[in-house]
């Protein structure tokens, strides 16, 4: 049997689309994609002010009780936000979707986003992700902090957690501080799936620094690299390189235009889809009117894929992680079967836990 493909959607609203600014148009797309048995839709944002659209955070929790099993995963830019708030907002979504939550790494290159906030001037775009990379690596941290035992709702004792299963993080970085623990429990996930956009020009030896930076992002911090490539070539060349530098645990996912306006396009995309030796796990669709091409790929695509082999005939998972065919980590603090002292055996591994006198209380945060 061929090995099955993992496919994904984008829902983002054409720039007139009437009710682009409903939730309920989106849980609509997102339906439809969960017929289709996608792995995961993903939602555009910026601080840019045009095109007009919603909060891509808040509309996927809204829609998430909408939906049983398609992955949810929001744009949450890095640049302006805080990093605690981030990993306690894309916690909150996997909660709400019971497992279900990613997280598209965005960043803010523009003037008008730089004067929207007043905080300081545009920054380099390797500074940016430089940047993304730390708040990536704080949520993860953050994640962590809580062991999955750490809630005991001892109503006989009044005690709801384990104090000592509350980790600081204590995180130093050139943009922010983060002391921890986080707010929320860990993730249901543990951590939700982390996706970072990437360009066959970022791979090439005369990459722009925000191309490399970029890169290096997704090799350290993604589960999942969104592949844009000009064409099959690029795309192998491309995804060949990101596999040898980040390890088979990466879904590599190259974008693909999916306007469906007729039959003869639906077979083009579906000769795109079966085509072999694309060195990527599957492939990202971009549909130019979502409502007409995602019924498209639900109605069509989808079952012809399903008599090669190619797709799932439903989902056999709840969680996206499941989905994906990635493995739920362990928190970085916990201590592992037989070891006394997390804090320590992580200091040693990792360096990502500090020890601390007394048991974490509240979340410090200094940007």
């Amino acid at each position: 049997m061929p090995r099955q493909l993992h496919l994904s959607a984008a829902v983002d609203a054409a720039t007139e689309q009437p009710g682009r600014l409903d939730a309920g148009y989106y849980a609509a797309l997102a339906r439809l994609a969960e017929r289709a048995t996608l792995d995961f839709v993903t939602l555009d944002d910026s601080f840019t002010a045009e095109p007009r659209r919603p909060d891509a955070l808040a509309t996927l929790a809204r829609i998430a009780p909408l939906t049983n099993r398609v992955g949810l995963v929001p744009t949450v830019t890095t640049t302006y936000t805080e990093p605690f708030h981030t990993s306690t907002s894309v916690n909150t979504l996997d909660w709400v979707s019971e497992g279900r939550a990613g997280w598209l790494l965005g960043v803010s290159t523009t003037e008008a986003e730089a004067r929207a906030f007043g905080r300081r001037p545009v920054a380099p775009e390797d500074e940016l992700w430089a940047e993304a990379a730390d708040a990536a690596e704080v949520a993860a941290r953050l994640w962590d902090s809580w062991e999955d035992d750490a809630e005991i709702r001892d109503t006989a004792t009044g005690r709801f957690i384990d104090r000592d299963k509350l980790h600081y993080v204590d995180f130093e970085g050139r943009h922010f501080s983060v002391r921890g623990p986080s707010i929320t429990p860990r993730p249901p996930q543990g951590r939700p799936v982390v996706t970072v956009p990437v360009a066959a020009a970022d791979l090439a030896r005369n990459a722009s620094p925000g191309g490399r930076a970029r890169v290096a992002t997704a090799i350290r911090y993604a589960d999942v690299v969104l592949l844009d490539a000009p064409d099959r070539a690029a795309r192998l060349t491309a995804a060949t390189e990101l596999r040898l530098r980040s390890g088979e645990h990466l879904r590599i996912l190259a974008r693909l235009d999916a306007a469906l306006p007729d039959r003869a396009a639906e077979e083009r995309l579906l000769a795109e889809l079966t085509a072999t030796g694309t060195g990527v796990d599957g492939f990202h669709l971009a549909p130019a009117e979502p409502e007409r091409d995602l019924t498209a790929v639900a109605e069509r695509i989808a079952p012809a894929l399903r008599a090669t082999g190619l797709l799932r005939t439903g989902y056999s998972g709840r969680t996206l992680r499941d989905h994906l065919g990635l493995a739920r980590p362990a928190s970085r603090y916990a201590a592992p079967t037989g070891t006394a002292n997390a804090d320590t055996e992580n200091a040693d591994t990792e360096n990502a836990g500090t020890e601390n006198a007394g048991s974490p209380a509240l979340a410090e945060v200094t940007r």
